[in-house]
């Protein structure tokens, strides 16, 4: 079953918002190599993964610091430990020496579902309220802002 976007997880800011989204199509990519148990598709999808949350957690945190968000500094130790934990899952799980359970499989998507939902409703949702202030089309690395 695939990621869906809902409305509900829009934090107002169409940058954060466009980098969610693109991340729930990543994290479904992943979930379609697991289901097929293609260790090439699972790895080229896993580093697309790891590759574009670093780039998003950067964007993100540079908005979060433009605005005022007064936890950047938890929001930037979140995102350190969660690219460590996809590297560690993503070295386990493209070992040679992986075994291709149901279970695991299972795990591992179920991990990536509550990495990006967890994310966005416990962290990401918290700046709302101050991007409310702001245009939802703000990015404080353009000029004119």
């Amino acid at each position: 079953m695939s990621l869906l976007w809902r409305e509900q997880l829009s934090v107002g800011n169409n940058v954060i918002d466009s980098d969610h989204k693109y991340l729930f199509e990543l994290i479904n990519k992943v979930e379609q190599s697991l289901q097929t148990e293609n260790k090439n598709d699972l790895s080229a999808s896993l580093n697309d993964l790891a590759k574009y949350s670093e780039v998003h957690f950067d964007r993100e945190e540079k908005i979060a610091d433009a605005i005022g968000y007064h936890q950047v500094a938890h929001l930037k130790k979140s995102h350190q430990n969660l690219l460590k934990v996809l590297d560690q899952m993503k070295a386990e799980i493209i070992s040679v020496e992986y075994e291709w359970t149901l279970e695991k499989i299972n795990k591992f998507a179920q991990f990536l579902r509550d990495w990006i939902i967890n994310h966005v409703i416990k962290e990401d949702l918290l700046m709302k309220p101050l991007l409310q202030k702001y245009s939802p089309s703000f990015d404080p690395r353009l000029p004119n802002r």
